[in-house]
């Protein structure tokens, strides 16, 4: 759980002890700056070696509870490879490795070695696969046959072992966006390790229907127990990991057209363990009259979102959503391990929150953006207080695509970057305050601007560049237009080893070239495909291994398996696992949801960036 103050009877007796009995000082006193740290994930060091051509490269974490000046001695078979310790990066070329080796590696503090990491083979391959068991098919009461293919995936550590599991969304094939009628098979979430062992699989049922957005799933530690839960929707009939039923197992509440329009809704929090159902409430707010939220034939009243926030600063908290083309409801959740208690409910009807209607994206951000040590839930052009109340409203509309970090980091402060659907609104995309919602500068589109992406591609301007489909073409983080040629509008992956980001598409990370404005082309995946038809996104793209750069999961095309790609390039910047900023970390556990985005830092992470402060965080258990 998380630190507390104590009361100052407690420092009293301190101090009594301390200078009256002579009593040593064997801790500091809790201090507030400490208190205000936020619980974060006990990783170990994620070492990580690929065979290469030249031998294998091995690289692992700097933990965000450590000094930056923290060295490393690296071990092949046993054997320290390094003359002096490592103090300049968290990376290693080993030219005499080979695919049989095995490493470890062992921090050095104040000259004191420590104890050895968990050891780690080599990928062959340049390349993990993940085995993974693909559920039977079926055909739907209309005789329609589906198979299934593997989707979206979130990652946790649901043991508490200080290594990352992967929790999969099964798709079926006929899934379904909100738009389009006809029934769906059942959507199925599975739990692996990165050897290919199934911990469970929970099956939501015939109630819960099949697409991009109803099933948004948060893998995460939310009690503070050092293990993370996963919580989603459910419905009757949904069965949990180890086999017990929610609600009536009997009870199909799909109509003629497959949407599920009837019946009850609930919200559940799986053990990551287990798979088992520990708590099932009423899921808030429930669909009440299905026109109410903008259709009566079940479009826009099944659009769910989802997301994880430190609305106290310290602890995580559940954020559940639904609407967003018309009426908007987000309600926060906490969870202590036994019952969830409702937070606060946020409804765009309510009195207190005019003109919020319709301002939802198909994904939405979480980040500090007012600096008061507290999450705000940044909901497309909305942006609601750790407190659920509005912080402000820019009223540019519903969108696709969303972006919230340090864009530019000559101004305090974080911005937002995002493209807009509505062709009435202002700007087809625009950059904001995120602090204030005040728009720094936009561009006038007039037509429904599907697509935008924010990434540092070019050193020449400072800060992120950002751009979008629709003419709107390349331009600094200032409003200053680069090109009209645009890159890849996708997600951005920091692989090689500079300061710029890649792009990511499809199954290609691409590299732009400022100087002819185009992509040179770094890696194409192996027989993988990517989800999500013309989003063509990753099952997930996270840090999930190594040093700071990023790893990439696709799925392999038959979905046997999923193949995880980590960097091989050397690289001489060491900075913390971007796990452990809270920003960024937020981002991997929101990141399935609807359409899916990249992640962001809290900080400025690119070419002209400043020195990288230690996260203010504390580790569980």
């Amino acid at each position: 759980m998380g630190k507390r103050l104590h009361s100052p009877l407690y420092y009293t007796l301190i101090l009594f002890l301390v200078f009256s009995l002579g009593f040593p000082l064997l801790a500091p006193l809790p201090s507030a700056a400490a208190a205000a740290a936020r619980q974060a994930e006990k990783l170990n060091r994620g070492l990580v070696a690929v065979k290469v051509s030249t031998g294998v490269f091995v690289s692992w974490r700097l933990l965000g509870t450590e000094e930056l000046s923290v060295a490393f001695n690296l071990y092949r078979n046993g054997t320290k490879l390094n003359a002096s310790p490592i103090t300049d990066r968290t990376n290693y070329q080993d030219n005499s490795g080979t695919s049989s080796s095995s490493y470890t590696v062992r921090a050095v503090v104040g000259g004191v070695e420590q104890s050895d990491s968990p050891a780690a083979s080599v990928w062959g391959s340049g390349y993990l696969d993940v085995p993974l068991q693909i559920p039977a098919g079926g055909t739907t009461p209309d005789g329609v046959s589906y198979t299934y293919s593997a989707n979206d995936a979130s990652v946790g550590d649901l043991d508490g072992d200080g290594d990352y599991e992967i929790v999969l969304k099964w798709d079926p094939s006929n899934s379904k966006d909100n738009s389009q009628s006809g029934y769906t098979g059942n959507v199925y979430l599975d739990a692996y390790e990165l050897n290919g062992t199934r911990l469970w699989r929970i099956n939501l049922g015939k109630n819960i229907r099949a697409g991009a957005h109803y099933t948004q799933f948060l893998v995460y530690d939310f009690n503070g127990d050092g293990k993370a839960e996963v919580v989603c929707k459910t419905a009757d009939g949904t069965v949990d990991g180890t086999g017990g039923t929610i609600g009536s197992a009997s009870a199909d509440y799909r109509n003629s057209s497959g949407y599920i329009l009837s019946g009850p809704e609930y919200l559940t929090v799986f053990s990551g363990q287990t798979g088992k159902a520990l708590t099932t409430i009423d899921y808030v707010p429930a669909r009440g009259t299905v026109s109410s939220w903008g259709d009566s034939y079940g479009n826009r009243v099944d659009r769910f979102l989802a997301g994880v926030a430190y609305l106290d600063g310290v602890h995580p908290s559940i954020i559940m959503a639904r609407g967003y083309y018309t009426r908007t409801v987000v309600v926060a959740y906490d969870w202590n391990g036994s019952s969830l208690t409702r937070k606060w409910t946020f409804d765009s009807n309510s009195s207190t929150n005019p003109g919020t209607t319709g301002q939802g994206n198909h994904n939405l951000s979480v980040a500090d953006v007012d600096a008061d040590g507290k999450d705000e839930i940044i909901y497309g052009a909305l942006t609601i207080d750790d407190n659920g109340a509005r912080l402000y409203n820019t009223g540019l509309g519903h969108g696709d695509a969303l972006h919230v970090g340090d864009l530019n980091p000559n101004r305090a402060g974080l911005e937002v970057f995002k493209v807009m659907e509505d062709t009435s609104s202002p700007y087809g995309a625009a950059v904001w305050d995120a602090a204030t919602g005040t728009v720094l500068w936009g561009v006038r589109t007039g037509a429904d601007t599907g697509r935008g992406m924010a990434a540092d591609i070019d050193p020449n301007y400072p800060g992120e560049e950002v751009w979008a489909s629709n003419g709107v073409g390349l331009y600094s983080i200032t409003g200053t237009k680069i090109s009209s040629s645009t890159p890849s509008i996708n997600f951005g992956i920091w692989w090689d080893g500079d300061l710029s980001r890649e792009l990511l598409d499809g199954v290609k990370i691409d590299k732009w070239v400022p100087a002819s404005s185009s992509s040179t082309n770094l890696l194409t995946g192996a027989s993988v495909s990517s989800n999500n038809g013309t989003k063509a996104t990753p099952s997930l793209q996270a840090d999930l291994l190594g040093d700071w750069r990023e790893e990439v999961i696709w799925r392999k095309t038959d979905s046997t398996a999923l193949r995880i790609y980590t960097t091989t390039a050397a690289t001489s910047y060491k900075f913390y696992t971007l796990m452990h900023d809270p920003v960024y970390r937020l981002g991997i556990a929101w990141q399935n949801t609807a359409y899916n985005q990249p992640p962001h830092t809290g900080y400025f992470l690119g070419n002209g960036m400043g020195a990288v402060s230690k996260p203010n965080i504390y580790t569980v258990p």
